[in-house]
Order: structure tokens, then C-alpha cells, then sequence
């Protein structure tokens, strides 16, 4: 068992780098356009990322078992998220939403001890299905930064076109043309990892269950995700889409991703009230 103590640790870091972006941000022009990372605060996130890694690795993994509960799994979904935000933010920050970002995780982190429902699963190939699951959180994590991106990216639009409010509490950001550049790296990457997570799934599904793909939800889902993504990258070299539809594909392909990976332990720990 590990301490309710270093849940409350990791929560209150999170809360702490949170309010700190609200108390110091400075409302700036969004035509004004920078993106240089602050070191500083980088270190913090790193810091704090590391201790909920740590929280994590104690939680998840005993011996041969895996404990992949829904309140677990919510924490692992907000790791990989902030994993993947602090890679990206060395080329840009995503202004006031990194603040709810780091609130967003902060509540997840507690996630475990308000949905305490443990499910050990005793795996013989422990260490292939880390691989995947260390591949599928990181197209998660990228996803769930690539949607923060799209949301970011159609308010700062919405207020180009709000001749009435020239000013916007975002943070110091770079122009629209650059952050649609970095949307769709980031998406090219995400269904990279996303085709690895689903071929490495064949593989792991052969070596636990002696069957070449299972078809539940989770697959069926991250199927459909991988086809909105592959769609959307097509129509971007084909058609140049960009803006708000590629912000809102980005979104739907991001939700289909968490419906897949969370859904069904929502629907058994929660609903049916099985453990």
C-alpha cells in the first residue's frame, strides 16, 4: 500500500503550479507573438512530473501484477499528458492552459483514493505489455496536449475576429500559422504512436490471450480514432484544412481515444460496481 500521503504531495504540486501561472500571468496582445520557455518553470513541472511518476510506479506495478483500476488509470492518462506537454513546451507554451492543465492532473492524481476500486491483473508477459502500455499512454498523452492545442488555438481565433476584446489573459504566444504548424506535428507523431499502439496490441493480444486481436471496445474505439486522425492528416495535404475544423476533428479523435481507453472501467467499477 502506499501513503495517502505522497497522493496529497503530487496533488498539491500540481495545485501549486496551477494557481502559480494564474497569479503571475499578464494579460498580453495576441498579435504579439513569442514562445520561449521558462527554465525555471520547466524544472518545477519536471520535478513534480517525476514525483508522480513515482507515485505511480508504486501504485501500478506488485511483483507480476498490474493494478489498472479507473481511478488509476485517470492518473496515468494526466501523467502521460503533462509527460507529453513538458516535451512540447520547449518550443511553446500553451499560455493560460497550462494553469488548467496542471488543476485538471491535480484532481486526477486523487482520482485513486475517491475511485478505490482495485482490479490486479497477473500478467506473464509483464514486460511486453509495459511496452505497450508505456506506447499507448504516450499517444494518449500527446493526443490529450494536441487537443489542449486545438482549444487554445480557436479561442485565440475567436478573439482575432472580437474587434471589441484586442486583449486575452493566454500568456505570450506565437501566431496562429505557427501553432497550426505544431498542431499537426503533434498529430503526425500522436498516429505514429497510435499505429504502434495497435500493432504492438496484435502481438500482445496473441501472447496473452493465444488470439491474434480481440475485438472489444477499446480496439473498436482506437480504430476509429486512428481513422479520424488518418482522415484528418490526409485532408490536411490534400485539402490544407486547418483552424477551427482541424481544431474540432482534433477533439473528436482525442474523445474516441478516452472513451476506448476508460470507458469500460467506468462502466464496470462505477456503474456495476465491480472491482
Amino acid at each position: 500500500m502506499v501513503n495517502t500521503s505522497l497522493y496529497f504531495i503530487t496533488a498539491a504540486l500540481y495545485l501549486l503550479l496551477g494557481l502559480r501561472d494564474f497569479v503571475s500571468r499578464q494579460p498580453v496582445p495576441v498579435e504579439t507573438p513569442t514562445c520561449q520557455p521558462v527554465w525555471r518553470a520547466q524544472s518545477l513541472l519536471l520535478l513534480t512530473l517525476m514525483v508522480h511518476a513515482l507515485l505511480l510506479h508504486r501504485v501500478l506495478f506488485a511483483s507480476h501484477q498490474m493494478v489498472l483500476s479507473l481511478g488509476n488509470s485517470l492518473s496515468l492518462v494526466g501523467a502521460a499528458t503533462v509527460a507529453m506537454y513538458w516535451m512540447a513546451s520547449f518550443r511553446c507554451r500553451l499560455g493560460i492552459l497550462q494553469s488548467v492543465l496542471m488543476l485538471i492532473v491535480a484532481g486526477l492524481v486523487l482520482a485513486p483514493l475517491l475511485l478505490p476500486a482495485e482490479k490486479p491483473v497477473e500478467y506473464s508477459h509483464l514486460l511486453t505489455f509495459k511496452i505497450h502500455l508505456v506506447i499507448s499512454l504516450m499517444a494518449d498523452g500527446l493526443f490529450g496536449v494536441a487537443a489542449l492545442h486545438a482549444i487554445l488555438m480557436s479561442i485565440m481565433e475567436q478573439r482575432l475576429h472580437d474587434h471589441d476584446r484586442p486583449f486575452t489573459p493566454l500568456g505570450a504566444l506565437p501566431s496562429l500559422v505557427a501553432m497550426d504548424v505544431l498542431l499537426f506535428q503533434m498529430i503526425w507523431v500522436g498516429f505514429l504512436l497510435l499505429t504502434a499502439t495497435l500493432v504492438s496490441g496484435i502481438f500482445f493480444s496473441e501472447a496473452l490471450f493465444d488470439k491474434p486481436l480481440v475485438w472489444n471496445h477499446k480496439v473498436i474505439f482506437s480504430l476509429l480514432s486512428w481513422i479520424i486522425f488518418a482522415g484528418l492528416l490526409m485532408a490536411r495535404q490534400l485539402w490544407g484544412i486547418r483552424g477551427r475544423r482541424a481544431a474540432r476533428w482534433t477533439l473528436a479523435g482525442f474523445v474516441l481515444l478516452l472513451v476506448g481507453y476508460l470507458g469500460s472501467k467506468f462502466v464496470v467499477e462505477i456503474l456495476l460496481h465491480r472491482g
